[in-house]
């Protein structure tokens, strides 16, 4: 082979070992974000369950109404959505930059397939209901704010419960993939 060929061996060599840790790299960040998304929406929708509202519960019906219409309202902000569909994305790419390994992919995937779940109850079955409140109008002018408040929160509690276990599941799957990558880096 002669000592040319072997320095164009090492050095090809070298390339290649710099191109997979770049590539490991990459891989542990896109799947450290997906995981910090899917820990601040998991966070979002357990602080609901467990704090805001059984705190709003001890509320009266105009009351309950007109903070809920509220924080229907200034949830829709970029930071939100950020994380909301961040999450999403990011374990999406996640799972496609780990498709060779298949130790990796088989809890990123599980993480995916469950936020999925969660994304589509948050967007089919919470949201209209947020949006039905909403068009309820103004807590002081609704006729029946009981009858109002009856529809939306059993429900609407009911569901936001669904999700956070689906979020937290979904986050455990990811952080269980970050000991394997971690494993193999």
């Amino acid at each position: 082979m002669g000592l040319r060929g072997s320095t164009m061996s090492a050095r090809t060599g070298r390339a290649l070992t710099g191109v997979m840790t770049t590539t490991k790299r990459i891989n542990g960040f896109v799947l450290g974000a997906a995981t910090v998304a899917m820990g601040l929406i998991a966070g979002a929708f357990y602080v609901f369950s467990c704090a805001v509202m059984p705190a709003l519960a001890r509320s009266d019906d105009r009351t309950y109404i007109e903070v809920m219409q509220n924080i229907n309202e200034v949830i829709q902000n970029p930071v939100f959505f950020l994380s909301f569909i961040g999450a999403l994305l990011l374990t999406g790419f996640a799972a496609w930059r780990v498709r060779r390994q298949r130790a990796l992919l088989v809890w990123v995937l599980a993480a995916l397939v469950v936020y999925v779940v969660a994304f589509l109850i948050t967007s089919g079955v919470n949201v209209p209901m947020n949006d039905a409140l909403a068009d309820a109008g103004d807590p002081a002018r609704i006729a029946d704010p009981a009858r109002v408040r009856d529809d939306f929160e059993d429900p609407w509690v009911a569901w936001n419960a669904v999700r956070a276990v689906l979020c937290t599941v979904s986050l455990g799957c990811l952080v269980r993939a970050m000991v394997v990558w971690g494993r193999r880096a």
